[in-house]
């Protein structure tokens, strides 16, 4: 059954990618098209440019696409100077025998496949960090340095007197309103399963941070002969055990997509009990389901043939171990 199927309420890139697979394109096609709305429309100021700056004020981005026929992926890590983060991902798979891309030299790559260079910063992005800054840079990722990240900005230097203990986390508070990636599976009418994700990032994070969207089996996993999965949330705990991978081999044991999500989870609360973190999945056949741990609840979009609109569903989530 055709059906796309992605994080959030993210609604317009739904319907952009069913418009592409009823009008007869490719999975992949609606995969990049609907995650280019999220980028342009700047979804929630975690998708695309102009928010989310990291320590020095610059927004990058992360993006992946998946075919679940070939297993092929491109994907791009901390982007800088270029809006088209998932179409660059593209870009990576259909030019490159590569996987992935990072940085400068990812930018580089983007500008030979004609893409254009632009700022990434907006006035909105620019006040952020500049409210940030004023804060004493918090909250921020640091950890085990001196200053006391917790209380200064850097140039930061390792802190020899301790014992590299791990800091408590720093809380994304991911919540209606307030979300972070876009992950997005869609079946076309051949049952062709492509997947994607796009966003940028941690907010004030370390210079050159990736996060789990762009690698594979964390941000997104598809495979045509069982179906896919997308995960959203703290991608730093979620990309050690990639969870869209799990769920994709859960529903190939026989799990239905909102159990195997839910197992997808629980090695991470296992060891990050502080996680905040919600996965997505749909079988071949059409059938979806979600899990999510930490937050009080999670939406997220579908479409598929019974429905007029994009519906957003509401699943509610796994309480915090305390």
């Amino acid at each position: 059954m055709p059906m796309v199927i992605n994080t959030w309420p993210f609604t317009n890139a739904t319907a952009k990618a069913w418009s592409v697979i009823t009008s007869g394109g490719s999975s992949l096609d609606a995969v990049e098209q609907g995650c280019t709305v999220c980028e342009e429309q700047q979804s929630d100021g975690s998708v695309g440019f102009g928010n989310h700056p990291d320590e020095n004020g610059e927004t990058t981005l992360d993006a992946m696409i998946m075919d679940g026929v070939t297993h092929d992926v491109g994907s791009v890590g901390c982007l800088r100077r270029i809006k088209s983060a998932i179409s660059v991902a593209r870009a990576v798979m259909n030019y490159t025998k590569h996987t992935l891309l990072v940085g400068e030299l990812a930018t580089q790559f983007a500008k030979e496949m004609g893409f254009k260079e632009e700022t990434l910063s907006t006035n909105t992005s620019i006040e952020e960090w500049k409210q940030w800054k004023a804060r004493k840079c918090q909250p921020n990722f640091r950890q085990n340095v001196v200053p006391d990240p917790q209380s200064s900005c850097g140039p930061y230097k390792p802190d020899s007197s301790n014992s590299f203990e791990q800091q408590p986390r720093y809380n994304m508070q991911v919540n209606q309103g307030n979300h972070d990636t876009i992950g997005m599976i869609v079946i076309d009418s051949a049952g062709n399963i492509a997947g994607g994700t796009t966003t940028n990032g941690a907010n004030h994070k370390v210079p050159g941070r990736v996060g789990d969207s762009p690698i594979t089996g964390s941000g997104c996993y598809v495979d045509n002969d069982v179906g896919g999965a997308a995960a959203t949330g703290d991608g730093d705990v979620m990309m050690r055990f990639l969870p869209s991978l799990r769920a994709v081999e859960n529903m190939n044991q026989g799990m239905s997509p909102s159990s195997a999500c839910e197992q997808a989870l629980a090695p991470i609360i296992k060891f990050y009990p502080d996680f905040s973190g919600a996965v997505i999945a749909a079988s071949k056949k059409g059938i979806y389901g979600a899990a999510c741990y930490g937050f009080q609840s999670f939406h997220y979009s579908v479409y598929h043939p019974a429905l007029l609109s994009p519906q957003v569903e509401e699943t509610p989530c796994m309480k915090k171990v305390k």
